[in-house]
């Protein structure tokens, strides 16, 4: 697929970005965002990946009551985590190909601090163990049995995640034992949460168990810092959902607060990062989903995907709806 092709297709006046925009340049644009106060919006504002309107809600009432951003995206996401029935993200999340429940998520906060914990078992909130290993450690990813060990030391209790739905569905995929990544898999996935607060600052997280069925030790975009979330309080924040290899070739959210940095909207940016995703596959990309939402300083909004079927949650001056995204693949 031609560049060109894609830019008409995203409705685009550009062609992308100079990846050799000067520094003075990229500080000159940094300042002219900054310029634009955060009073010209209505504070606060809550987005999220999917349908989730129980998160987003429960993100706004943590804001209203004058606590921070980070409070508000850690407590929005951990509604998610705790739902039996949302098989993507914490407890009930489906498991790898061996039956184990295994889980991703990571936090970033205004000043730029970053926590994630990978391929942990047996804690039903990631994402809190993901802001204390920020927050409690000089370390900002911890993996595996060690992050868990951290949480069991940090007062986290260990528990079966591994639902009597999620386990008959698994069960269920041993028949057959194939294994293809499934777009808008039960029209959810990953949960990522940005949140501006009413001081103006902004942060985000990311949290999920990951593709069904996966392979033992397998770990997708939703943790690293760039692929799965990405925030600048200067500028911006975006997350990812869908299937995590590709975001991690192209750092998708890192590159989206880079071109909103750079003058581009968050619509702009989220088009983008999708077409370096379809270019890069060609035709392939048809065989999966990949979305993006995006938020800059001045509480502009963005969402875009590859496929229909993806949508984005947002509360804001009271109103909390889901917004169906534009999307690539019309044909």
């Amino acid at each position: 697929m031609k560049r060109r092709n894609f830019v008409k297709n995203a409705a685009l006046g550009s062609t992308g970005i100079l990846v050799g925009t000067s520094t003075l340049s990229c500080a000159e644009k940094s300042e002219k965002q900054q310029e634009k106060t955060v009073s010209k919006i209505s504070l606060p504002v809550v987005v999220a990946t999917w349908n989730v309107p129980n998160a987003t809600a429960k993100a706004w009432e943590v804001l209203q009551s004058g606590k921070s951003a980070l409070d508000a995206v850690e407590h929005g996401v951990m509604i998610e985590e705790a739902d039996p029935n949302n098989q993507s993200v914490g407890y009930a999340g489906l498991p790898d190909r061996d039956g184990h429940v295994t889980l991703d998520a990571c936090i970033m906060n205004k000043d730029g601090d970053y926590g994630a914990v990978l391929y942990m078992q047996d804690i039903k909130h990631p994402i809190a163990v993901a802001r204390k290993v920020m927050e409690d450690t000089p370390h900002v990813i911890l993996a595996g049995e060690g992050a868990k060990q951290f949480a069991l030391e940090s007062g986290f209790k260990a528990e079966d995640l591994l639902t009597e739905k999620s386990k008959k569905d698994w069960e269920a995929w041993k028949v057959k034992s194939e294994y293809k990544p499934i777009i808008n898999i039960e029209n959810h996935d990953t949960i990522g949460m940005l949140a501006i607060d009413s001081n103006g600052d902004i942060a985000g997280a990311c949290t999920t168990s990951g593709l069904a069925y996966k392979m033992a030790g397998r770990v997708g975009d939703s943790p690293i810092i760039g692929s799965g979330l990405f925030i600048d309080n200067e500028i911006g924040g975006a997350v990812a959902t869908g299937l995590g290899e590709e975001v991690l070739k192209t750092v998708g959210s890192f590159l989206i607060v880079e071109l909103m940095r750079q003058g581009r909207s968050p619509q702009e940016a989220c088009v983008e990062a999708i077409g370096r995703i379809v270019n890069k596959k060609a035709s392939n990309y048809k065989d999966f989903q990949v979305g993006y939402i995006a938020i800059n300083k001045q509480g502009e909004v963005g969402y875009y995907s590859i496929h229909s079927g993806f949508s984005m949650t947002q509360f804001q001056d009271g109103k909390n709806e889901n917004l169906a995204a534009d999307y690539f693949n019309k044909t």
